[in-house]
């Protein structure tokens, strides 16, 4: 395990975000392991749900895989890799073709190990569903704004608490704001102005 090549990779979803603090503790792992670090990448201001060909560091980690660059990754936690099961499990099945193992900081996860396998799928399970229910809840709130009478067309959105939540909550959990625009029928330029005033 000594000497062992490693890639740290970190994402935020916002360009107000840094990754930083999530590169700061990968690197003190990778020291106290001795593992040797040969990349650094990250994705600032990109969302979990997008695939590699949407972001450049996570697309230049999977390059790293395929050829076997790297013997095992350090990520912050699952999702940060991903938001998507179907990319996840995409994403574990490269590891394990290629023979590279990952670690997980916030779950202690080493997939080195059977049992981190499937705690790994598993953390990808919960992952897609906590993103599916914080859906249905701002769904749900936003027909209830409708049927309370509530307007939450264009003109005014500003004046809606149940949208301004809403697009507030959707960014935090790492959606674009085009996606955001679309799910919610606003605006990209009021999005924008939203998540500024925030």
């Amino acid at each position: 395990m000594t000497n062992k090549k490693c890639a740290i990779y970190s994402r935020v979803s916002t360009d107000s975000q840094t990754t930083e603090n999530q590169t700061l503790e990968l690197r003190a792992y990778a020291a106290r392991m001795d593992y040797q670090i040969v990349a650094e990448l990250a994705d600032n201001g990109f969302s979990g749900s997008k695939g590699k060909a949407h972001r450049p560091g996570y697309a230049r980690l999977c390059e790293m895989i395929c050829r076997r660059e790297i013997e095992i990754v350090l990520a912050w936690s699952v999702d940060r890799i991903s938001r998507s099961m179907t990319d996840l499990l995409s994403f574990l099945a490269d590891l394990k073709a290629k023979n590279v193992d990952l670690f997980l900081h916030q779950q202690n996860l080493d997939t080195s190990t059977p049992s981190g396998r499937a705690m790994f799928q598993l953390l990808g399970v919960f992952s897609e569903l906590e993103s599916a229910i914080l859906k249905e809840r701002i769904h749900a709130g936003l027909n209830r704004a409708r049927a309370e009478g509530k307007k939450l067309g264009r003109p005014s959105v500003a004046d809606s608490p149940q949208v301004i939540n809403a697009v507030k909550m959707l960014r935090a959990n790492g959606h674009s704001i085009h996606r955001i625009s679309r799910e919610l029928r606003i605006g990209v330029g009021t999005c924008q102005r939203i998540l500024k005033a925030a």
